[in-house]
């Protein structure tokens, strides 16, 4: 019988933080582009989002290491589609959800976040959990491609389901889509959390 070979990581490893997956290593190829979340960061995140994301369908925008819709399901999520553009993050997560044991509970698009949203995303009854913690220029230099893309998540999301945004410190929240934001500061890292009705 042929043993599967080890993939060969190169750079570090970030650790799940809570649920039955705790501790367990989500790979990171060192890419400075690719940000991942603070643990700190994440920790309040999943603070913030609290029970609910148990047996939510997540979604990752702009997954880099994957890290966020790991931790979800570790913390009790029923499955997560994750969108990253960059090939090798795609199989980095590919790679980490192997030896999570959780391929069967993931899809992975390799392409651009703003495209899938338009041509791929549907309307569903099943609440979701969205992430969207795109790289931090994107607030800047891509505002109105991302506005244009948090009005339709919102359309087409049901009742019940949750939206977090990362941005940092530079972007005016008060731009997202008008609804109930609840907005805290982990500088440099700003989160904005809505459940939809």
């Amino acid at each position: 019988m042929k043993q599967r070979s080890k993939p060969q990581h190169q750079g570090t490893a970030i650790r799940i933080i809570g649920g039955k997956l705790r501790g367990r290593a989500v790979y990171y190829d060192g890419d400075p582009a690719t940000r991942p979340m603070k643990d700190r960061v994440r920790e309040a995140a999943f603070n913030l989002l609290g029970p609910p994301i148990k047996n939510k369908r997540v979604i990752d925008l702009f997954a880099g290491t994957g890290a966020m819709a790991f931790e979800a399901l570790s913390r009790g999520a029923a499955e997560a589609i994750m969108i990253e553009r960059r090939f090798p993050n795609a199989r980095l997560i590919r790679e980490t959800a192997a030896q999570l044991k959780v391929e069967d509970k993931i899809d992975i698009f390799s392409g651009d976040t703003f495209q899938w949203v338009q041509r791929v995303m549907k309307a569903t009854e099943q609440p979701c959990a969205v992430f969207c913690c795109p790289p931090y220029d994107f607030y800047l230099d891509r505002w109105a491609e991302l506005a244009k893309m948090l009005d339709r998540i919102l359309d087409l999301l049901p009742s019940g389901s949750l939206v977090l945004v990362e941005s940092d410190q530079r972007f005016d929240t008060g731009q997202l889509p008008p609804a109930d934001w609840d907005v805290r500061a982990y500088p440099p890292a700003v989160l904005s959390l809505l459940e939809t009705d």
